[in-house]
């Protein structure tokens, strides 16, 4: 039987970039694959140049080519991206960070239950642009960081995507604040007490994705992808 040479597999990575995988480690699997089934083709019909037997392995994928498994990776992605948030988002509800949550929520509270309608709208303006920049500066620096890399990781695109989104997550927040105008239960204390311990849970969401996953991404990187320190 024979095995495809260091050639063979670094022209499979060239075709799989040519079909739109940009990801490095979705190429790897795709190469992985590709290789598979030129090997047994070649078990099969040792006549096959190796030409041929990829444009045969590449028609199993059906027309759309790569993109259902690119999806299928992106959707496995998310979930696990998901998880990462949890994980680092469940501590600020276990000892001893659930008293820094505490402590947050009873500061927003203590503001908002001394502010008139006014005071809270603009609060909530200040809020909002005190999310926004930090996170939008970050997102920057990230981005020059990735491009400056040689291969690009599904992991790593995850968490810049997954940024922008959260920046544009703020807006539902801006809404809230514009219904609070005319909201009767503005001035309720308990009102304002679970108000404030959702703005705590929005900026501690917000600090995770905006500094923690970022500056944790070598690391998740690792966990990630076993080829990545070799890489």
């Amino acid at each position: 039987m024979m095995n495809l040479n260091q050639d063979q597999i670094q022209e499979l990575y060239t075709f799989t970039r040519k079909h739109f995988v940009e990801h490095y480690d979705l190429q790897t699997e795709m190469v992985d694959h590709l290789a598979n089934g030129i090997e047994l083709q070649w078990k099969q019909t040792p006549t096959l140049t190796f030409h041929e037997a990829l444009n045969k392995e590449f028609k199993k994928f059906g027309i759309f080519g790569f993109q259902d498994v690119i999806s299928e990776r992106v959707k496995a992605m998310e979930k696990r991206y998901r998880a990462i948030i949890w994980r680092f988002y469940r501590e600020y509800f276990t000892l001893p960070k659930v008293v820094l949550t505490l402590f947050l929520t009873m500061i927003y509270f203590s503001l908002l239950r001394v502010m008139t309608q006014e005071m809270v709208y603009y609060f909530f303006v200040a809020n909002s642009a005190g999310l926004m920049i930090p996170l939008f500066i970050s997102s920057i620096r990230y981005r020059k960081k990735l491009n400056a890399k040689p291969r690009k990781w599904m992991m790593e695109e995850m968490i810049f995507n997954q940024m922008g989104l959260f920046n544009l997550g703020i807006l539902p927040l801006h809404l809230l604040n514009l219904n609070l105008l005319s909201h009767r239960f503005v001035h309720n204390q308990w009102f304002l007490l679970a108000l404030s311990f959702f703005l705590t849970c929005y900026i501690l969401l917000f600090y995770i994705i905006a500094f923690i996953i970022p500056t944790k991404a070598e690391q998740l990187l690792s966990e990630t992808y076993p080829e990545y320190k070799l890489a």
